[in-house]
């Protein structure tokens, strides 16, 4: 049987050790890379492929009434407009509440002065090395007009729990991440 420190993680000796690496992109939205691993038996294999991005914040934002803030907007990666939270890109030395105060107002007008820290969480633990930091942000009130990047074309759309919870139940709520952050808030909203 594997041996499990405290924190719940396997121990190393089920570390991969990395043998080569080459990067094949390399631009300011993604760091694209192949890799040769060698396993804890000692074989070797590859190609896999990871990428870095950007650090982001998720916030499952609830406005003075209960109700959730949301977003729809155009996901190129399934090819769909989808229902979710506010989220965005940290920027270059943003602390994660600092990002996620400023995607809340960017992408909805809202505020908030309740903050929790939910989680971070591996955005794709197995491709890529970016976190998703989700934020409750509760008694939201909206007190500024959008204020969009040239590539952001997004609708606010307010949702109540038993709404979202169908959504997500219905595979209609497409960001894990998201799906997370509103199962994680409830702890604290109920």
């Amino acid at each position: 049987m594997d041996q499990i420190r405290e924190d719940g993680m396997q121990k190393d000796h089920l570390r991969w050790e990395l043998v080569s690496e080459t990067k094949l992109v390399d631009d300011e939205w993604i760091d694209f890379r192949r890799s040769e691993w060698r396993f804890p038996n000692g074989v070797e294999l590859g190609p896999f492929y990871t990428y870095h991005r950007i650090d982001y914040v998720v916030i499952v934002c609830v406005d003075e009434d209960g109700n959730y803030v949301c977003v729809r907007q155009f996901r190129q990666g399934i090819g769909k407009v989808t229902c979710e939270f506010p989220a965005g890109g940290m920027e270059e030395g943003e602390e994660p509440l600092d990002a996620a105060k400023r995607e809340l107002r960017e992408e909805t007008g809202y505020v908030s002065d309740r903050w929790t820290y939910l989680a971070g969480i591996p955005s794709n633990a197995t491709m890529a090395d970016n976190y998703a930091h989700l934020f409750l942000a509760q008694d939201c009130r909206r007190e500024a007009p959008l204020h969009l990047d040239d590539t952001e074309f997004v609708e606010t759309e307010i949702k109540s729990g038993e709404e979202l919870d169908k959504l997500i139940r219905e595979g209609a709520f497409h960001q894990a991440a998201h799906c997370a952050g509103f199962y994680m808030a409830q702890r604290f909203l109920d």
